[in-house]
């Protein structure tokens, strides 16, 4: 009975210690702000394109070229003082702000979970080894009193050995 509990106690800590992120499973339910559908999902990997040299590369491109097709005449839909430019500025400004703001609020939320995550992994870690360490301590107990014990029995053959021999010679003795 105790050695099937035992089995059964090592496969499902063996189990458990393949479960890397057994840790991070009771934060499934805080879930992200604004959940993980389509589209917060696009929404956060739109504004951490907002970061990416390429974005930031091809916007100066872009008005690059508006401001010099523009200044050049080549186009007279948006002349100086540039006024769509400035719109299309503001109106990225407008979403581009709660963007970033949504994807720092859900890496805020990510980071918080892990770190709790990382926490009870390491009060897991101590409480494992305390329990180690506890084992170690006991059976180092045990195996003084075998060693006492085994002391003991030495001692009492050695005993026997020397009643034995000492009865050998007397009977040797009357024999002979």
């Amino acid at each position: 009975m105790k050695s099937d509990s035992i089995t059964l106690n090592s496969t499902q800590d063996s189990n458990a210690s393949k479960d890397y992120y057994r840790y991070h499973h009771p934060h499934v339910h805080l879930g992200p702000v604004f959940g993980n559908d389509w589209f917060a999902l696009k929404a956060e990997g739109f504004a951490r394109f907002f970061g990416t040299p390429v974005f930031l590369i091809s916007q100066t491109v872009i008005v690059a070229v508006w401001i010099g097709l523009n200044v050049l005449g080549f186009t007279k839909f948006d002349v100086y003082p540039f006024i769509l430019l400035n719109l299309a500025f503001s109106l990225q400004a407008a979403y581009a702000a709660p963007l970033i703001l949504l994807a720092q609020t859900r890496q805020a939320d990510r980071d918080k979970a892990h770190a709790d995550a990382d926490a009870q992994h390491r009060e897991a870690l101590a409480l494992a080894a305390e329990q180690r360490q506890a084992l170690a301590a006991q059976q180092s107990v045990q195996i003084m009193e075998l060693l006492q014990q085994n002391t003991q029995l030495t001692e009492l053959v050695k005993e026997l050995s020397q009643r034995i021999e000492t009865l050998t010679i007397e009977m040797h003795k009357k024999v002979v």
